[in-house]
């Protein structure tokens, strides 16, 4: 019988998959086909670096009209010339929810990807431990995404039949730190994110009368600015460009329904992650 939830043990998670030859994990193009995207509405949060740069890269390249939620563009966004930028969006901000109401004109979307996000680079301990930093991690990473999906919905921009993909991280899943941090420490960055995982299933239980389903994806281990602070680990435990890991998001988006509505998943294997 095929496993349900993934290994928690990420250099375990990705040895077993390189034994087993698992393509799906080791290989996502093997999989992937993004065909289902063209000329799909996709809004995407933090479009203009990093993992939500290459998911709108992908898009882009797969005849989706891009909408991109962002502080500020960037040439490489602009190069992709999405359907609409919708600049000066701040998720910390109250006022971005009338912001996005006014400025997105092209109406409802088919995907809602919620990716901005914050990640404080200094390892705490309760000792060194930086509150400020703390609460603007949670504001970013789990009340942000509220702000934009409540935004979107106040503005009737998604429908029936339409999906908010939430990214969060397996930082978030509580079950799993006694294995990835039994020392424990940096305290904001997996309380923003069991944060996001809680909201991302009371949205998912909200809506279900609306058809409307929300997906909670760990997008994988990616090589990016937010996590070179792991440089060191990358190789042992599988880390991808970002290219790899914006397909893995949107193979899973793809799979999204209301039967896997508020699902916790992995994007490397596509398996559960346990709250």
């Amino acid at each position: 019988m095929s496993a349900k939830y993934s290994i928690p043990d990420q250099p375990e998670r990705y040895a077993n998959a390189k034994k087993e030859n698992n393509t799906r994990y080791l290989d996502i193009t093997s999989v992937y086909d993004g065909s289902f995207l063209k000329d799909k509405r996709v809004a995407v949060t933090g479009a203009n670096r990093g993992l939500g740069l290459e998911i709108s890269k992908v898009l882009a390249e797969a005849g989706a009209k891009l909408v991109a939620i962002v502080r500020k563009s960037s040439p490489e966004l602009d190069a992709l010339k999405p359907e609409e930028i919708v600049s000066g969006i701040d998720v910390m901000n109250e006022e971005c929810t009338e912001t996005i109401k006014d400025k997105v004109k092209g109406g409802p979307v088919d995907i809602l990807i919620n990716n901005a996000g914050y990640f404080y680079e200094p390892e705490e301990t309760i000792e060194t431990i930086n509150f400020k930093e703390q609460l603007k991690q949670i504001d970013i990473c789990a009340v942000g995404p509220l702000r934009v999906a409540a935004a979107f919905l106040h503005a009737d921009l998604l429908q029936k039949g339409s999906k908010i993909v939430m990214i969060t991280s397996q930082g978030g899943s509580i079950e799993w730190r006694f294995v990835q941090n039994p020392k424990g420490h940096d305290y904001g960055h997996h309380m923003s994110k069991a944060a996001a995982n809680m909201a991302s299933v009371l949205l998912a239980q909200e809506l279900k009368e609306k058809e409307i389903a929300v997906g909670i994806l760990h997008p994988g281990f990616n090589k990016t600015e937010m996590t070179a602070k792991y440089k060191e680990i990358w190789e042992v435990e599988g880390a991808v460009d970002p290219e790899c890991g914006a397909k893995r998001v949107l193979y899973e988006t793809g799979k999204l329904s209301m039967e896997t509505t508020g699902k916790f998943i992995n994007c490397e294997d596509g398996l559960e992650i346990p709250f």
